[in-house]
């Protein structure tokens, strides 16, 4: 069947910035007196506040969660968004789907805000058909909220029709749970391994490598 969408993840796929977000969060974990090595943070990017915070510090409850999340959200907008910038043809990549009569999704765990200063960033108000962010859903990836919530902005297209392209396994996991294939890229510096057991049908090292491909790619079916 062929693709008719493209759900784009957007930290450490279009854009660089997985390590502000790291940062960021070390900051906020250490308002509280709690450090964390970058690595073991670094594991846990891709899932919002909701997912990351308890997977680190189970034994908090929710509003001290949502505190840090809050705590990260004002460290990485205040220092870190405004050095954050898009990989070589990210926007060229969205352009290529576009151009292809594909509908282009943004789908991030990152907030509303962020996710709109990001479709400015990389020029791509008029590509862009539809997006989702963490303010969309009860829960960030690797639960489906997402990716389930952008399916339904591009009904009536079946999951067989659309494909997800992600940085990390908690993306490939979230899109398995709705039955939408996903490709992986390394550029949010995740194994391959990792990747692959999260189920990716194909690994690129960036989304520039996945443009000089294209033709032989998922995409292309």
């Amino acid at each position: 069947m062929p693709i008719k969408a493209v759900l784009f993840d957007i930290d450490g796929t279009l854009v660089d910035s997985n390590a502000f977000h790291i940062a960021a969060w070390q900051e906020a974990f250490a308002t509280i007196g709690k450090h964390f090595d970058q690595r073991v943070i670094h594991d846990q990017i891709g899932k919002g506040t909701d997912m990351l915070v308890p997977a680190l510090l189970p034994e908090i409850d929710k509003e001290a969660q949502e505190k840090l999340g809050e705590a990260h959200g004002e460290i990485f907008k205040a220092r870190f968004l405004p050095r954050v910038q898009p990989f070589a043809d990210a926007r060229a990549i969205l352009a290529r789907v576009h151009a292809d009569g594909r509908r282009v999704v943004l789908a991030s765990s990152a907030s509303k805000a962020e996710l709109d200063h990001y479709v400015d960033l990389l020029d791509a108000g008029a590509i862009v058909s539809e997006t989702t962010s963490a303010d969309d859903v009860e829960r960030t990836k690797p639960a489906p909220d997402i990716f389930a919530t952008a399916l339904e902005k591009v009904a009536p297209l079946a999951p067989e029709e659309v494909m997800v392209l992600g940085d990390t396994p908690y993306d490939i996991e979230a899109a398995r749970k709705c039955r939408i294939a996903a490709i992986g890229v390394r550029s949010g510096g995740f194994a391959d391994d990792a990747l692959i057991e999260a189920g990716a049908v194909a690994l690129y090292d960036d989304v520039a490598h996945l443009l000089r491909d294209y033709a032989r790619s998922p995409l292309a079916r």
